[in-house]
């Protein structure tokens, strides 16, 4: 049995701060209980890394507070 979540009929989104960046943008499809999926969205038939929904909050809320210095 595998662990894999099903991706075929993810609705993958991006954000809207992701406009004129030159195409580096993450897109993440949401609706999945406990994960996040989240891939490339220059190479949509890419891999896609799934985190923990929790992870992956941390992760927005480290950002939002400046954890990682400026990009």
């Amino acid at each position: 049995m595998s662990t894999t979540p099903d991706l075929t009929a993810a609705a993958w989104i991006k954000s809207s701060y992701s406009e004129g960046n030159g195409g580096a943008c993450v897109e993440v499809a949401p609706g999945f209980a406990g994960i996040l999926p989240v891939r490339d969205s220059k190479d949509p038939q890419g891999p896609a890394l799934v985190f923990p929904a929790e992870a992956w909050n941390a992760f927005l809320g480290a950002v939002r507070d400046g954890e990682f210095g400026a990009v």
